[in-house]
């Protein structure tokens, strides 16, 4: 095992003097004080290795002993992880005493004494390969697969498989040999390194299916797919979270992971203490029983908060590998994307753009790549749809995690602070944010099938209508009501009935807060009739009472019970009123 001594220390960048070979991000201890710092290695020079420390370096002496691991940065995935609070290196912080983590304390992620009731799902005799299922038990009312360990290479045949009974997590569950005749030994964990992706599917396909989150703005103006990928930036206030946790409690999902990525603490101890209480839609149970937070706070080191997102990624690429569709939350890449830039200028590495690593591009590339829809070996399908936030400062949209961003997601939700001055939420940018699956031919596919040919060239229409809108608001601001046709003002007041009755919505009234499918459709089709109406007005203000009237009803429509006798009520004055 190499060994390696400290010669210098920057920070929570240590350098060592080894006397054995290193490879490029392995994990090592280094002994301080009675305290074992877990490092990884982030750059090799001949006998010096420079590594970045996952705790504070305090008190780290030259002459401090480090003895290198052999492998990458791991963790371990098996039954127990839901309902979890986790860190960036998988340590249970519930089982952590007091309120700040101690340095060089680290805990077992999983209960290695409970008792799980294991299922076996492959019989003697059969031929399998990594990942392939195994055996189920059941966690919080979720099926979960025992699978072949993923390291697995070429096929085994299953020589045994336990009998149906309560196993724990490091029983032997099944053996399997080998192509070259050697026994392997099965248990429910498995281990990976967090920093490579699980390529254990058979193809992954473009996404094309609708993931229904129940919020207007984005199901039907900018929809995301099972298995795609987005973004949400926008500046302090306008309501990242909260458009975070609509989506989170709604989304059609099997499991949520939310990556709290180098937030303020107080932002973290709200996620703590509101994640709880959310009661899942779809169960009527608490979300949290098929949720994973991992959090790692603005203060803690450097390093602990650029694993903290792989962490995520890893345990939701576990659970995509089962079958599940699995919802990734990511506040925010900003702090991962600060944390890459901190490591890189400790490197003395070449910057780019606002000092950040000029590798940033590929890094944001490459992360938001492991997300995706795909078909496992067994002709399952399996999802990982990540959403992740950015900060940028002072709002500005050109900086350069946001532009690197912009490359690689498929949607975008531009968070506007003049939207959020005006109570207009969810505070998304109607002209700046967009989906480009609606360009996909597979998703128009999937839109006709399940409802109908004329969605997506309707919501077209309503985008052009909504930018055709903004134009004429600025004619009036500089010329006057009077300055303008009525025309004008027509046009303009449909725009706003857009942004009223499907960009705006209430999070937390009971009806309006969840917009099923099929009433997104109707609230469409109404909208697009209004706004094809060819009116006729006197005056601008007959405009204006006409359409605030309409807005009105409309408005009440949507805190409407679906389908009730009050809701057909509005519908039926708003189409009498748009004869």
């Amino acid at each position: 095992m190499t060994k390696g001594t400290v010669s210098g220390v920057i920070a929570n960048m240590v350098t060592l003097r080894v006397d054995g070979a290193v490879s490029q991000g392995e994990i090592c201890y280094i002994e301080t004080g009675g305290d074992r710092l877990m490092a990884e290695v982030i750059k090799v020079l001949g006998q010096d290795v420079y590594v970045q420390v996952f705790e504070s370096t305090r008190g780290l002496k030259v002459g401090a002993k480090a003895e290198f691991t052999g492998h990458m940065l791991e963790i371990q995935l098996g039954p127990g992880m839901l309902s979890k609070n986790y860190d960036g290196l998988q340590n249970d912080l519930d089982k952590m005493e007091g309120v700040f983590l101690r340095r060089g304390q680290y805990t077992e992620p999983l209960d290695n004494e409970r008792l799980w009731d294991f299922a076996p799902l492959a019989k003697v005799g059969d031929k399998v390969q990594g990942s392939d299922w195994l055996g189920q038990v059941i966690e919080n009312s979720q099926p979960l697969k025992i699978m072949v360990p993923f390291q697995l290479k070429g096929t085994a045949t299953v020589k045994s498989i336990a009998a149906a009974g309560q196993y724990k997590i490091h029983d032997v569950v099944a053996v399997l040999t080998d192509e070259e005749g050697n026994e392997v030994k099965v248990d429910m964990v498995q281990h990976w390194p967090v920093k490579f992706a699980m390529t254990n599917y058979k193809e992954k396909p473009r996404p094309f299916k609708l993931l229904e989150t129940g919020v207007r703005t984005i199901d039907t103006m900018n929809p995301i797919v099972e298995g795609g990928t987005g973004f949400i930036p926008g500046p302090f206030g306008t309501g990242k979270t909260v458009l975070q946790h609509a989506i989170s409690k709604q989304a059609e999902a099997d499991i949520v992971i939310i990556a709290a990525c180098g937030e303020r603490a107080n932002e973290v101890v709200e996620i703590f203490t509101e994640f709880p209480e959310l009661v899942d839609p779809h169960t009527g149970r608490k979300l949290m029983e098929r949720t994973i937070i991992i959090a790692n706070t603005s203060n803690m080191p450097v390093a602990a908060r650029e694993a903290s997102v792989y962490t995520a990624m890893t345990m939701a690429e576990y659970y995509r590998s089962m079958g599940l569709r699995v919802l990734l939350m990511a506040d925010s890449t900003s702090r991962w994307a600060q944390a890459l830039r901190e490591m890189s200028n400790r490197m003395e590495e070449l910057p780019g753009p606002d000092a950040f690593p000029m590798d940033l591009g590929a890094l944001i590339s490459n992360f938001y790549g492991r997300a995706g829809y795909v078909y496992l070996n067994n002709g399952e399908v399996g999802s990982i749809t990540f959403l992740g936030t950015v900060s940028p400062a002072g709002g500005n949209l050109k900086e350069p995690v946001t532009e690197n961003t912009k490359k690689v997601a498929r949607c975008f939700y531009a968070l506007e602070q003049d939207r959020a001055d005006k109570k207009r939420y969810p505070a998304v940018n109607p002209i700046d944010s967009y989906s480009k699956y609606l360009e996909y031919p597979e998703f128009a596919e999937y839109i006709k099938g399940h409802i109908n040919e004329a969605w997506i060239p309707k919501v077209l229409d309503l985008k052009t209508r909504m930018l055709r809108g903004k134009e004429i608001a600025e004619q009036i601001n500089i010329l006057g009501d009077d300055g303008v046709p009525v025309e004008y003002h027509v046009t303009f007041w449909k725009s706003e009935v857009i942004d009223f009755v499907i960009l705006q919505q209430d999070a937390f009234d009971e009806v309006d807060a969840v917009t099923p499918l099929s009433r997104q459709e109707e609230i469409l089709d109404l909208v697009t009739a209004i706004c094809e109406k060819e009116y006729e007005f006197d005056t601008f203000q007959d405009v204006v009472d006409y359409f605030k009237r309409l807005i009105n009803v409309c408005k009440q429509m949507n805190y409407s019970a679906y389908r009730s006798e009050q809701y057909n009520e509005y519908v039926a004055q708003i189409k009498e009123m748009i004869k």
